[in-house]
């Protein structure tokens, strides 16, 4: 099941994996907001980092790609249009159409962007248990009134988990599809139904059954949540955070 989802929680012993998760909460977005206003210095050296935690936590980089494959077709597009659309010193004219040197700078710059952020999520996902996810949510939400802060953490988690076990839903769909033949359907249209419905009517059979779990174990908010296991570390990795976000405002 890790092969085909690279957003599943893998044990291990690395850095990431002891370091509290409210650290890494707080990392995560000190990176998302740094990568905003991030030009291509900046995120060279954001990937760079990037890539030597997946080592650490011993994800592989060309297979990670590989699963990230449609996240990068769209980040593919998400260039070609800005190349098409921005005006600027023109490289390509074809048929009335002219891909400017701007467009393509532009473009290469956000996609870059949002693929650092997935990468971001995905060491992440990878690193923390979603139990764990919930508390360090609950303990954010706490001090910001009118806020059901428990409500809300059990929430975030369960969508978090959920994103994991969709993509693995889709792939045992997709693989359903190819075993009956259904890859040499050519319309775009019934084959986009025909792996959106049984995904859809899976999902909502999935949560379902998580709902009446959940009664099942009489789940209620109130009740005594595991304390935070710290590794003495994450006074380090907050302050290298917020240099990285320095840094890259300056």
């Amino acid at each position: 099941m890790a092969a085909m989802n690279p957003f599943i929680f893998r044990p291990g012993n690395s850095i990431l994996h002891c370091l509290d998760t409210r650290c890494k909460f707080f990392m995560v977005c000190m990176m998302s907001l740094a990568l905003l206003k991030a030009g291509f210095i900046t995120c060279f050296i954001c990937l760079g980092i990037l890539i030597f935690f997946l080592k650490q936590i011993r994800l592989r980089v060309g297979e990670t790609l590989k699963q990230l494959r449609y996240f990068i077709l769209l980040l593919v597009f998400i260039l070609l249009t800005r190349a098409l659309t921005i005006p600027g010193d023109p490289i390509v004219s074809l048929h009335g159409m002219t891909i400017s040197a701007q467009g393509i700078y532009q473009g290469s710059l956000i996609a870059l962007r949002f693929f650092l952020v997935m990468v971001t999520g995905l060491i992440f996902s990878a690193t923390t248990r979603p139990a764990s996810l919930k508390n360090a949510a609950q303990w954010y939400l706490k001090p910001i009134p009118l806020v059901p802060e428990k409500r809300m953490a059990i929430m975030i988690s369960l969508a978090l988990r959920f994103l994991p076990l969709i993509l693995q839903q889709a792939q045992e769909t997709r693989n359903a599809i190819h075993s009956r033949c259904g890859n040499l359907q050519k319309n775009p249209v019934k084959r986009f139904i025909r792996l959106t419905l049984p995904l859809l009517k899976k999902a909502f059979l999935s949560a379902d059954h998580l709902t009446l779990a959940m009664e099942s174990r009489c789940y209620c908010e109130d009740r005594t949540e595991p304390e935070f296991d710290p590794s003495g570390k994450e006074a380090i990795f907050i302050i290298a955070s917020l240099g990285f976000w320095v840094f890259t405002l300056i």
